[in-house]
């Protein structure tokens, strides 16, 4: 029997179990439905989430079980038969539970909590697996690659047959590079459409102008990425880089980065104009009462507020700009090396992690699992700018409070 019989079996058996739990309630209370503890309708409920969450752990635990090779895909069947035989031990046991006095309500409640705790736990869980995986295959990666040319290498040229040098400063270069260009557009270009639509706009204005800002985050990056070497690229080789004398290549951190930038632009925009909208208003009226001019307070007591918000929103952009992986592709090239010129080429962290994961390549070589320590210092930067940024939010937030 396969799994998704056995669910839609227990599925079959919740519902049963539902419009049972409900007559047998009805049944019980007599004439007067006011004398049971619960409504009919959560006696229902009780029965069919009693029938249902067995049968929801054996599969679940079942599938763990197969990813891990603990068990086989030929047990299926017997899986499937133990998962019905929960979803029916459990319907019949909260069927025999069903009185006046049973409070079906509260037991409801304690299985719906314990349902989002279970939910809880699933992004807790997620994300300590993918940082132990990380430690995992960085530290296999270290007992086959000397550490310290890792992380103080300035070469990166990987050979798989043999002789690489796995250096990370030209890629971390590369990274920070790009991102501080994308951000020196993206936030102010962001934080200033968001002061105009929620200070200086109409209503009609903005009715119009926040959509199409947002428009922005719904373009793929595969499309910016083909805009940077389509139109971006040439033109910054065209007009600038040859004329000055600066590089002939369409690849550069320069179109990258304003691309990128142009990206960006919705992530801060938006919720810097949310963050903004929910200054409380009679901090205005204070200041524009103590006669400040509507720029002063925007300046002066608008801004300061909502900067733990504004600096969150900076955050989740510098965190995007970092993971972006298309755009640098298509606009900054491939080369891995360092220089200050923003119209060479130049490439990132992730664009890396891609090239080293992809391929018929040996997954125990150094070669390739170079890719998870790449992967664990990329984890490692975004934890310092969350750190970082909380340590701002407190601060103003205790100020402002």
């Amino acid at each position: 029997m396969p799994l998704s019989w056995a669910l839609f079996a227990s599925l079959l058996l919740a519902f049963a179990g539902y419009l049972l739990g409900r007559s047998r309630a009805f049944a019980a209370a007599g004439p007067d439905v006011r004398q049971l503890h619960s409504r009919p309708t959560y006696h229902g409920a009780s029965v069919a989430l009693t029938a249902l969450m067995p049968a929801l752990a054996v599969l679940a635990i079942a599938s763990i079980l197969r990813m891990a090779g603990v068990i086989t895909a030929e047990a299926g069947t017997i899986v499937g038969l133990i998962a019905l035989a929960a979803s029916v031990l459990g319907l019949g046991w909260a069927a025999t539970r069903i009185g006046r006095d049973f409070q079906a309500r509260n037991a409801v409640e304690r299985i719906v909590l314990g349902l989002l705790i279970m939910c809880s736990l699933i992004a807790i869980l997620t994300t300590a697996g993918i940082v132990l995986s990380l430690l995992f295959e960085t530290g296999r990666f270290f007992q086959v690659y000397d550490w310290k040319t890792f992380f103080f290498g300035t070469e990166w040229t990987p050979r798989f047959q043999g002789n690489s040098q796995l250096g990370i400063l030209p890629l971390l270069w590369g990274t920070l590079y790009i991102s501080f260009i994308a951000l020196i557009v993206s936030v102010p270009v962001g934080l200033f459409a968001a002061i105009y639509m929620s200070e200086y706009a109409s209503k009609r204005v903005r009715s119009f102008a926040k959509p199409a800002i947002e428009v922005l985050a719904g373009i793929p990056t595969i499309v910016y990425g083909l805009f940077a070497l389509v139109v971006v690229g040439p033109m910054l080789r065209d007009y600038f880089a040859q004329p000055l004398q600066l590089g002939n290549s369409a690849s550069s951190v320069l179109t990258a980065g304003l691309v990128m930038g142009i990206m960006l632009i919705p992530f801060v925009s938006s919720l810097s104009d949310d963050i903004i909208n929910a200054v409380p208003q009679s901090l205005r009226d204070g200041a524009l009462g103590l006669g400040s001019t509507p720029s002063e307070t925007i300046r002066q007591v608008v801004l300061p507020a909502a900067l733990p918000g504004i600096v969150g929103a900076v955050l989740l952009a510098a965190s995007r700009a970092i993971g972006e992986t298309m755009i640098v592709v298509l606009g900054a090239g491939a080369a891995a090396q360092l220089g200050l010129n923003p119209f060479e080429a130049m490439t990132t962290i992730t664009v890396k992690i891609v090239s080293q994961l992809t391929g018929d390549s040996d997954f125990n070589s150094p070669e390739t699992l170079v890719a998870f320590a790449l992967g664990l210092t990329l984890f490692i930067i975004t934890l310092a700018l969350n750190v970082v940024a909380l340590y701002i939010v407190r601060k103003y937030r205790e100020q402002y409070e």
